[in-house]
């Protein structure tokens, strides 16, 4: 029988754990209340240790602008903002308060997180309870968008008004955003003085399900979270079957809502364990694809999230943070004995999941039909950031369109926006904005950028080893390049870039991803799915920046000799296996080694043709190469 010990987490046969310092932080927070109410009364620009961890359950973090670092001098603390919206929902309300607090209070842009959230960044200390307070008087909010609780839920963003599930997974994606939202009153009293400005109930089963929860315990303001919430984050996302655009295999609880004949809801597939979160140099991290759970009818949802939530809150280790995820206390226990300590919480047996069809990874970006006679439009959105830059004025065309037409927004799990709810009549008048404000569609931008996903990184995220975001592009240009000179111009495949190796932009799923293990350096992951459906693998541990050409050139090579019809570049690696790459790209590098030139070049010419191959983006030997066999011809 599983329990909660108010001390420690702990099952009947378990040693005592050693808490950790977060853990007695989050029993002393009184709620999460403290030290955050404390130091907001302060004059000082950030908070302290103890401080930054609780105010992630508020929904933010505190950051330092490293290009902005002075030697001596305090560094340049921000805060980042990210809000809670279930399924990735944006009032047109809401978007215009965000867009005018990124130019009054951050950065004056807006990005477009992994999980259907917009962010702020670059808000100061003492600004941060003003656009909080803003944000939530217009129908937002940032509440456990962080910490150590359940995340923002995710749902299949196509606003599809006659397909009913996925009417159904967005209902259950907000319901259960809801069910999960801590109890305690902290976020109400620190940021709106003790007001609840918005006083919308939620669904009748979700609140008596929040007064009784599954897995209870006796804690009068947290009855299923306790005093000391969850060992690390949690993150859930519901889908339909087939509808793969929310990464359903890398959440700690997938839902798929399953329908019968009749067009009626019977009930959900659960699947668990999933996360992407891992260390370097720490082979007992690890990302992992979640386990099918079973099936659980549509009346008793609710009781199951709750008695999953209380286990991994009961079982999950407390002591070690960087093994404190439920996919550890799955991959430890087995699915068997996990599925076991749930069915004693929920007091049900839960039978075994329904078969669905082949998952599918789709972006919903271009033009489609809703189904009511409207139409909803997906942009592409590089690395989710919506700013202004040069010719390319995105943010002034999405406010222009919100304000004008009053619509709203859907934000996708690939960082892209979807404006819905358009008439017919008015397509081409948004299309025309569109242009003239110089914004790329998705029929105009490379099919590299509409797969790719970059982290933040330098220079706001603490946690960041190397470039992600900004150095995106021009490596998507780079392999462009080399598909090209393999005569594969029209080829794309999913390319994933973090910063670190906490994955926040899901590399483990991708075809080819990078993940900053050192300044200008990366790990290479080849052979996931392009529908999301399998993890990749380390294929070089160290990459730098400036050996990507000479690592990928003869991987594209093998590829376009030996893969099969139809064959992504994903699915090619997975089937041959690393020991094949690694024997052609010996052997190959071996080959191309034979021939070497050396060619003396002038300090002055030197000098401006690695100014022009750093802007270029490319190797300084193949910028020289092109050059010459240019002028030789």
């Amino acid at each position: 029988m599983l329990f909660f010990s108010g001390q420690r987490t702990m099952s009947p046969t378990a040693a005592p754990q050693k808490l950790s310092k977060v853990e007695d932080l989050k029993a002393r927070s009184q709620y999460l209340l403290e030290p955050i109410l404390s130091q907001l009364q302060e004059e000082s620009t950030h908070f302290n240790e103890d401080g930054i961890q609780i105010l992630k359950f508020h929904g933010s973090y505190q950051q330092d602008n490293r290009d902005n670092r002075v030697k001596g001098q305090e560094k340049d603390f921000q805060f980042m903002l990210r809000l809670r919206s279930p399924g990735g929902y944006i009032p047109p309300q809401l978007y215009l308060t965000l867009d005018q607090l990124a130019d009054d209070y951050g950065n004056g842009t807006l990005r477009a997180t992994t999980r259907q959230a917009f962010q702020l960044h670059g808000i100061l200390k003492r600004d941060l309870k003003t656009v909080i307070r803003r944000i939530v008087e217009n129908l937002g909010s940032t509440i456990s968008a962080c910490g150590d609780v359940n995340r923002n839920v995710m749902a299949p963003p196509a606003p599809f008004r006659d397909r009913p599930e996925y009417e159904w997974a967005r209902t259950y994606a907000n319901n259960i955003a809801d069910l999960l939202t801590p109890e305690s009153g902290a976020y109400y009293e620190l940021w709106l003085d003790g007001e609840k400005v918005l006083s919308g109930e939620p669904d009748p089963a979700v609140l008596a399900a929040r007064r009784n929860p599954k897995g209870r315990v006796a804690d009068s303001v947290e009855p299923l979270y306790s005093d000391r919430y969850l060992p690390r984050k949690f993150k859930i996302a519901v889908t339909v079957p087939g509808d793969n655009s929310i990464d359903l295999f890398t959440q700690d609880i997938g839902l798929v809502v399953i329908g019968n004949d009749r067009g009626e809801l019977e009930g959900f597939n659960v699947y668990v364990g999933g996360g992407m979160g891992r260390t370097h140099n720490k082979e007992e991290t690890f990302a992992r694809l979640a386990d099918p759970l079973g099936f659980v009818p549509a009346a008793d949802i609710y009781a199951a999230v709750q008695a999953i939530v209380a286990t991994q809150r009961d079982y999950g280790d407390r002591s070690n943070r960087r093994h404190a995820r439920m996919k550890y206390l799955i991959h430890d226990w087995g699915i068997a004995k996990f599925k076991e300590a749930v069915e004693s919480v929920f007091g049900k047996a839960i039978a075994p999941v329904r078969e669905l069809p082949p998952f599918r990874y789709r972006d919903y970006l271009g033009w489609h039909e809703q189904g009511d006679g409207k139409w909803f439009l997906g942009l592409p959105i590089t690395s989710g950031r919506i700013k202004d830059d040069g010719n390319w004025q995105l943010r002034s065309a999405l406010r222009e369109i919100v304000s004008r037409w009053q619509l709203p927004l859907l934000l996708t799990g690939s960082q892209d926006v979807l404006i819905y709810d358009v008439q017919p009549g008015d397509r081409a008048a948004i299309d025309k904005l569109l242009r003239d404000r110089g914004v790329h569609t998705v029929e105009a931008i490379d099919s590299l950028q509409r797969y790719a996903m970059a982290c933040p990184a330098l220079p706001t995220c603490g946690l960041a080893i190397t470039e992600s975001e900004r150095a995106l592009p021009g490596l998507l240009v780079r392999i462009r390049r080399l598909l090209e000179e393999q005569g594969l111009p029209d080829e794309h495949f999913v390319v994933r870039m973090t910063g670190c190796p906490n994955g926040c932009a899901r590399p483990y799923m991708a075809e080819l991803a990078f993940v900053g293990s050192a300044p200008n350096t990366y790990q290479l992951w080849l052979g996931g799915s392009p529908d999301q459906t399998r993890l990749a693998r380390p294929f070089i541990d160290r990459l730098a920046d400036g050996d990507v050409e000479t690592q990928l050139r003869p991987l594209f090579v093998f590829f376009k000799q030996s893969r099969q019809a139809g064959e992504s570049f994903g699915d090619f690696c997975d089937r041959v296996g690393f020991d094949a790459l690694r024997q052609f790209s010996e052997s190959y590098q071996h080959e191309a080694a034979k021939p070497r030139y050396r060619v003396g070049l002038r300090a002055d010419v030197h000098g401006r043709l690695k100014a022009e191959a750093d802007k270029r983006g490319v190797s300084l030997t193949d910028l020289a190469c092109e050059a010459i066999a240019a002028y030789l011809r």
